[in-house]
């Protein structure tokens, strides 16, 4: 049977399972913030400052910052490069960005943590040491480092369910059998299956 491009594994090792469940949730948190014009990317629900437009750009944020300063130390992909430019950053710039900015800003960062979450698990698997363990003075495993991205993604899929439900009653759990997700997905697929 085929499966999409976001199911886990149905029988997989530790990994697997690990970097499939953080794609199901990036692609599901793609599907909920899919196809959006800019009125709609930052329409907020009156007892939150939350768009999914700043999710977006938020999210963008915790990919790079993950995959380059959390991870090795280096520096993180532009725009979150520039002094001033972190997650509150993000959240209130969002409404300055067109769609096509905040997708493709998405979209891009995206793969570009998925290859160097992969290329430092294929270097030392899960268990190896990340910057964040210098920082916290004491050791910070690659798999606490996914794990931390998982949680954040729970947490933004859940305030990207009630957004959109309230913008046009899009609801459900998984993108539907047919959704093609972002273009740029579809020519890099995940490396961990």
């Amino acid at each position: 049977m085929d499966h999409p491009p976001w199911e886990p594994p149905l029988d997989g090792d530790e990994a697997q399972h690990l970097f499939g469940a953080l794609d199901r949730m990036r692609y599901t948190f793609r599907w909920k913030a899919d196809g959006l014009d800019a009125e709609a990317l930052a329409f907020r629900l009156p007892t939150s400052e939350l768009s999914l437009g700043g999710l977006l750009k938020h999210l963008a944020a915790c990919e790079t910052f993950k995959a380059t300063w959390d991870l090795d130390g280096s520096r993180p992909d532009a725009p979150f490069d520039e002094p001033g430019h972190g997650h509150d950053w993000a959240f209130e710039s969002a409404p300055q960005n067109s769609p096509e900015e905040l997708y493709g800003l998405y979209d891009g960062l995206v793969l570009r943590a998925r290859e160097r979450l992969a290329a430092a698990y294929a270097a030392d698997g899960l268990g190896s040491a990340t910057e964040m363990g210098r920082r916290w003075g004491e050791r910070v495993s690659l798999r606490r480092l996914v794990m931390d991205l998982v949680e954040e993604y729970g947490r933004h899929t859940g305030h990207a369910d009630l957004v959109r439900e309230a913008i046009d009653g899009r609801v459900g759990e998984d993108p539907p059998q047919d959704w093609p997700g972002p273009p740029a997905w579809r020519e890099r697929p995940r490396t961990l299956r």
